[in-house]
């Protein structure tokens, strides 16, 4: 069952689960916005990804990633792909180690 019908609900409920950090990638590092701590890929567990396309537009693909660090640090981070993505954003995203990425607190399980 789908709880949520697009980014911003999912972002919101994630929130109240206490995933309130915002992220960016800059310079091959995962930043918290408000801490300013970086991660490497390595450092950092993707608990949760829901992918969506565009309703108008079904090129315009993004998908959420919801994240935890190896500081505690939990949030979430929107990304395009496809056509769209951001070279930098996807190459960091697709070095985190298969072993860091898991589904189990995805809330539509």
């Amino acid at each position: 069952m789908e709880l949520a019908k697009n980014e911003k609900d999912y972002i919101r409920i994630y929130e109240e689960k206490g995933y309130k950090s915002n992220f960016r990638v800059q310079n091959e590092k995962l930043i918290n916005g408000d801490t300013k701590n970086e991660f490497s890929p390595e450092e950092i567990h993707i608990v949760a990804e829901h992918r969506y396309e565009g309703m108008s537009n079904p090129s315009d693909m993004s998908i959420l990633y919801v994240i935890e660090t190896n500081k505690e640090e939990k949030g979430t981070f929107l990304m395009a792909y496809g056509p769209n993505a951001e070279t930098e954003v996807a190459d960091f995203f697709n070095k985190v180690p298969e072993s860091n990425i898991s589904n189990s607190k995805n809330i539509n399980n």
